[in-house]
């Protein structure tokens, strides 16, 4: 069994973490299977939608502690990750960092289902995703400094985009532990549900993201990250470009037909 799990179906994408005997801690063989998988995930014109969860009790609880006390680095390997700063900055830059720039490159929803524990670098891959499903027993935090590490994964460039900073430095400096209801107060999840509704939650919102437009599905997310970047004028000009687009394909008609005719869109 493999450190983490990749599978389509009905044109879902399911990445699942899968070292349940360490709280889904990283591991090399997870973080290059992870990256395999989202490379796949960004080319293929089959996935509409993806779906990260962790196997056993936990989300994902970061960086392997274990490793970090042996003097291994933030993960066990057999390359040199850990003899000087640079070995540890590659081992960031060119394996766990990876991960956020690909997704970055992703056009289609991606959601995290959350359960159990998510901490440190656990929690921020949580936050590289779009949608953040939780369920009610959930524990997060953004626990680097409790081992005096910094958020070495892109923590500190998603939080205060989601609570802003004042909110965003508390949680660093502190290490504060919050339940998933506070979580979904600040704003750091988006949903919260009884835990035992919540993989058929996650999957069944992912199966209507599924049977949505996938073209339009994917400027939308297009244009809501990148307006983040672009002054008005600029924002504007983009979105009508991408309306002249859209208009011209079948899923227009399409939607159209079925308002007009009272029934549910095929969308093809």
């Amino acid at each position: 069994m493999t450190d983490l799990l990749f599978e389509v179906r009905d044109h879902i994408a399911t990445i699942t973490l899968n070292r349940p005997e360490a709280y889904n801690a990283f591991s090399e063989e997870m973080i290059t299977e992870w990256i395999k998988a989202l490379e796949i995930v960004r080319d293929s014109n089959d996935i509409r939608v993806v779906i990260v969860k962790g196997n056993g009790k936990s989300f994902c609880a970061g960086g392997d502690i274990k490793a970090m006390q042996a003097g291994e680095g933030f993960f066990q390997s057999e390359e040199d990750i850990s003899s000087t700063g640079l070995a540890r900055k590659n081992s960031l830059w060119k394996k766990i960092q990876r991960i956020p720039l690909l997704l970055e490159e992703i056009d289609k929803p991606v959601i995290a289902q959350v359960h159990g524990f998510a901490m440190g670098a656990g929690l921020d891959m949580a936050l590289m995703c779009d949608i953040r499903i939780a369920a009610k027993s959930t524990k997060i935090s953004e626990s680097y400094i409790n081992v005096a590490i910094v958020p070495g994964d892109g923590g500190a460039y998603y939080l205060p985009k989601l609570i802003g900073i004042d909110q965003a430095l508390d949680m660093f400096w502190t290490a504060r532990v919050l339940t998933a209801d506070e979580a979904k107060d600040k704003g750091v999840v988006t949903f919260v549900v009884d835990d035992h509704e919540l993989d058929e939650y996650t999957m069944n919102y992912a199966r209507d993201l599924a049977r949505r437009p996938t073209t339009t599905l994917q400027f939308i997310k297009r244009a809501v990250y990148q307006s983040q970047r672009m002054d008005l004028r600029t924002a504007l000009d983009y979105i009508s470009s991408q309306m002249a687009i859209v208009t011209e394909l079948d899923d227009f008609k399409e939607g159209v037909s079925a308002v007009v005719e009272k029934r549910k869109p095929v969308y093809k």
